[in-house]
């Protein structure tokens, strides 16, 4: 985790309830509990060879950010995670939404929150790996609305049927130009 990061806590209000994004720990029992029902639905829906879902200690790896969003109560919304490829690229890894948090907006502020760091880190592109069956649709729609598009595999991915990989090309950070 980079806990120095400038970026690592947004408030944000969702249906007028404050909701806070925060770097936290994956192995708190509430996210091992929300982090296991999205491994355990992954293998439900998808062949173990396709499935490229972390799991609680991976996602505690070096070039590893995890995150997860609480309303103002602490009780656990969702989580997301920005996996480092390069100097210049980021992977977005796990994002999960509770079950009872769902249709709130907690997806895309968990995106909007991951893409605002990567763009202050200096990443030129974010890179996912999603399903492309059905069971994934809503994921695929959320990333898209957010401006991802697809591309082929990218790092040590490999073409794969059930995969459907995106990209997000981010705007450079820096001084705004100087019109005349």
């Amino acid at each position: 985790m980079r806990a120095t990061d400038p970026w690592s806590r947004t408030p944000m209000d969702l249906d007028a309830a404050p909701v806070s994004i925060d770097l936290d720990d994956p192995h708190r029992p509430d996210v091992l509990a929300l982090l296991g029902e999205h491994l355990a639905d992954m293998y439900a829906t998808t062949p173990a060879e396709s499935v490229h879902a972390l799991d609680p200690s991976a996602l505690t790896a070096p070039g590893l950010t995890f995150w997860t969003a609480r309303d103002a109560g602490g009780v656990l919304l969702g989580c997301v995670a920005l996996k480092e490829l390069s100097p210049t690229d980021g992977e977005l890894k796990s994002m999960r939404t509770a079950t009872a948090a769902r249709g709130r907006g907690v997806g895309a502020a968990l995106l909007d929150h991951v893409l605002s760091i990567a763009t202050g880190r200096g990443y030129a592109t974010v890179h996912l790996e999603t399903g492309a069956e059905e069971y994934f649709a809503p994921a695929r729609r959320l990333y898209e609305r957010a401006g991802f598009v697809p591309c082929p595999p990218f790092a040590d991915y490999r073409p794969d049927p059930l995969s459907a990989f995106y990209r997000r090309d981010l705007a450079p950070v820096g001084p705004v130009p100087q019109t005349r």
